[in-house]
């Protein structure tokens, strides 16, 4: 799996706060954003969840090559049977976080491990939102990264599972091009949205001010 700059985005952006004490990450991939929960918190539990078993061996020995490798553990399983799991034993999460698969088309690659990163057979976004409805505690906050044009839909699908947008960011390339993503955050508070614009390069490889400033602790040359 490689590390794009949606997860890192999503990672730097969703926000943290010194009371949260569990954190998880659906869909680990790398392990990438689990680890910036680490460096970023003082979460006692930072637990991720990863169906594919290639990457799940990934995502653990980046977990234990870390500095933070007693905070951090991985699941083999699917998100719907984990969130089944974990419900009924009633354990709860303050930050989720999920770069999830985007793409529902019929087209799909010869490689099993990049359709189940990439395509949303495996994890709809409905089965998404009602497992981080079980999962998500009182006061916590749920925050993905999604296409721009699939913005509507995804707060349609978050209120039917009882979750309200709180923080919206809409992130371009760069200022002449059209928005791609959008950074999103819920809760089950329904008082309120923060809007922001992202931007994130001036030239090629040359990136804004606020860009560096929101992701230069994770980079090693920025």
């Amino acid at each position: 799996m490689k590390v794009g700059t949606d997860g890192v985005l999503l990672g730097a952006w969703c926000t943290i706060k010194d009371e949260y004490n569990s954190v998880l990450d659906i869909g680990s991939g790398t392990g990438l954003i689990a680890l910036m929960m680490a460096q970023r918190s003082w979460a006692e539990t930072i637990d991720a969840v990863e169906l594919d078993f290639n990457a799940y061996e990934q995502t653990v020995d980046n977990f234990e090559n870390s500095d933070w490798g007693d905070r951090l553990f991985c699941y083999n399983a699917s998100f719907q049977e984990f969130a089944d799991e974990m419900s009924d034993e009633e354990e709860y999460y303050d930050l989720i976080i999920s770069n999830p698969p985007f793409y529902n088309d019929s087209f799909q690659s010869k490689n099993t491990s990049r359709n189940m990163a990439r395509f949303t057979d495996t994890l709809s976004f409905e089965d998404l939102f009602l497992g981080v409805a079980k999962l998500l505690s009182k006061k916590g906050k749920f925050a993905i990264i999604v296409p721009y044009k699939e913005e509507n839909k995804i707060q349609d699908i978050a209120l039917q599972s009882g979750l309200y947008t709180k923080r919206i960011c809409r992130v371009k390339g760069n200022v002449n091009t059209e928005i791609k993503r959008s950074l999103i955050e819920f809760s089950f508070d329904s008082s309120g949205v923060c809007y922001e614009d992202l931007v994130i390069e001036k030239s090629r490889h040359q990136y804004t001010e606020a860009y560096l400033n929101l992701t230069k602790a994770f980079y090693l040359k920025m």
